[in-house]
């Protein structure tokens, strides 16, 4: 099968036809032209359109082509939908959705720049994703540190000895004011810009970005939001009739897969066993 989209691809066009390749159709073609000619050139060379507007294969709302093509063909891989994620927020500029999507992005826009010929650039990009999915099978819950004892006996005395130089400090008032909002707005905002809270709250993102852990659990923004997250899902399961499904989507989560993987990694236990142990109300 022939596929075909827009020159010049970076994340979705680079990770689509890895997909497809990995896990639908190992034989696909893929052709890269010119915007314009996209569809005009589909119909004369009978290839699928993907990654622009109007056509099947696409962006749906706050999902990416990656996403359609993951539901499209029922990819049930635990590791697909790790990276789905991080493909998602590196396409759509949402890096709190997954602490890898500003690497991603990083390396690709690199990769983009180093590499002008489109059909060169998918062949450096299949090695990336080939790689970031082994990492997602069997390497994304290991810390770089846990895998050399001097180091990590280093970093834990450096970290000591920050904590006990570390002055104490008065909470800025912005923090007061991000929990409270947050907290308001948990229920009923599913997709949290960091740009626009930084401007609601008149603060600079890069800072509010590298002052957020300070204040918040020791978190990053997007693990502190995915933290509120579950314990918004606990309080349901345990006093409410939803099912799990209804519950991941009021919670925020794109797909049941994904919400029963963060919560696991937060409570211990997956979502159906906490609601058999958890006490009827």
């Amino acid at each position: 099968m022939k596929w075909i989209t827009r020159e010049r691809p970076k994340i979705d066009r680079i990770a689509c036809p890895w997909l497809i390749r990995r896990f639908v159709d190992r034989q696909a073609e893929f052709i890269y032209v010119p915007y314009s000619e996209v569809l005009e050139k589909a119909k004369e060379l009978d290839a699928v359109p993907f990654d622009i507007p109007g056509v099947e294969f696409t962006h749906y709302n706050e999902q990416c082509t990656f996403d359609y093509i993951v539901k499209k063909y029922s990819i049930d891989d635990p590791a697909i939908a790790i990276i789905a994620g991080i493909v998602r927020g590196a396409d759509t500029d949402r890096h709190d959705i997954a602490a890898e999507s500003a690497g991603l992005w990083a390396v690709s826009a690199g990769l983009s720049y180093n590499i002008t010929d489109d059909y060169k650039l998918l062949e450096s990009g299949i090695v990336l994703y080939d790689a970031l999915y082994s990492w997602a099978t069997h390497l994304h819950k290991e810390k770089h540190l846990q895998n050399s004892p001097f180091e990590n006996l280093l970093h834990e005395v450096y970290q000591k000895f920050l904590a006990e130089k570390k002055p104490n400090k008065k909470t800025p008032p912005w923090v007061k004011e991000l929990k409270e909002m947050l907290q308001d707005q948990i229920d009923t905002q599913f997709n949290f810009d960091l740009r626009q809270i930084s401007n609601d709250l008149e603060l600079n993102p890069s800072y509010l970005s590298r002052e957020f852990s300070k204040y918040f659990d020791d978190l990053n923004f997007g693990d502190y939001i995915r933290k509120l997250r579950i314990e918004k899902a606990v309080s349901l399961i345990e006093n409410s009739s939803y099912s799990l499904t209804e519950i991941a989507y009021m919670t925020g989560f794109s797909d049941h897969s994904h919400f029963t993987r963060i919560f696991k990694l937060q409570t211990g236990r997956n979502p159906s066993a906490y609601r058999k142990k958890s006490p009827k109300k």
